[in-house]
């Protein structure tokens, strides 16, 4: 962005080289992060900001977020990348429940504020984002 401002267009493009859901590495090659818990003053908890997003969602509608497989969610998702989902999501939309000693994954889809993060960086590509029914989603009365 700065060599644009400097030199003007640039005749070349840096590439990544893989996409966001091929550069997800395994768990277990990582030691886990403890983040401190939101302060109020710097930080803050997701759902307050998903709050101030102003997102709307009728509640019988059908959900937007749809994972292909399950099992594929569970065994990969979970079993291999310790369930990125609950961390990539800004919007607190994923989480791992037990339920009867079982891992089962959760979907709080009225609380998408319709990045497409999960439908980027998921490692499978399990997970489909698709616009929800009848536009949905937030509302920036400030922006």
């Amino acid at each position: 962005m700065w060599v644009k401002q400097i030199f003007g267009t640039s005749p070349f493009t840096l590439k990544h080289g893989k996409t966001d859901a091929a550069s997800l590495e395994p768990a277990a090659r990582h030691r886990r992060i403890d983040y401190p818990r939101p302060d109020g003053v710097l930080t803050f908890d997701r759902l307050s900001s998903v709050f101030l997003s102003n997102t709307t969602h009728e509640e019988d509608q059908p959900v937007h977020l749809q994972v292909k497989d399950m099992d594929l969610q569970k065994r990969s998702e979970l079993g291999i990348y310790a369930g990125p989902s609950t961390r990539y999501c800004p919007a607190d939309v994923y989480e791992w429940l037990e339920k009867d000693g079982e891992d089962v994954f959760a979907i709080n889809a009225q609380n998408c504020v319709h990045c497409k993060t999960c439908d980027i960086k998921d490692p499978n590509q399990n997970i489909n984002w698709v616009p929800p029914q009848g536009g949905e989603g937030p509302v920036y009365p400030n922006m």
